[in-house]
């Protein structure tokens, strides 16, 4: 039987698995979120600091609320979503926060993207990203 470590901050956990055994199990138990889930959680509060200017300019600038059309359609009742840049040729560039942000905050769910305090917005997402990793795991 092999140990496996899982690093947390301030403290570690262990726990006895077998060197084949999934850690999922083990995160969704101490609420952990995966690291994909991580790095969009710290993104998509980025965006929402911008949006509500909490965040520094130099941020605020890479982004913008989309354009709402005067004859609109029921999908374009949606206030709070982003423009999204055109598409590049490279890459690399799509981890920029000025293609990347957009592209995490547009997925969210209304609901979430038009909470006004941002402790309520950080309680929901967290919620949000929590049951979509671990939705299927026992």
């Amino acid at each position: 039987m092999n140990l496996r470590i899982v690093l947390l901050p301030k403290n570690s956990v262990h726990f006895s698995m077998k060197k084949w055994q999934s850690i999922s199990p083990f995160l969704k138990k101490i609420h952990f979120l995966p690291v994909i889930y991580r790095i969009k959680f710290k993104v998509a509060l980025l965006v929402y600091k911008c949006i509500n200017n909490l965040a520094p300019s130099y941020l605020k600038n890479l982004i913008s609320l989309r354009d709402t059309k005067r004859m609109s359609l029921r999908l374009d009742d949606d206030f709070f979503l982003l423009k999204t840049p055109s598409p590049v040729n490279l890459k690399r560039t799509e981890g920029a926060f000025q293609y990347y942000g957009p592209k995490v905050w547009n997925s969210l769910p209304y609901e979430i993207r038009s909470i006004g305090e941002i402790d309520k917005f950080k309680k929901s997402l967290k919620t949000y990203y929590f049951e979509d990793a671990f939705s299927g795991i026992d």
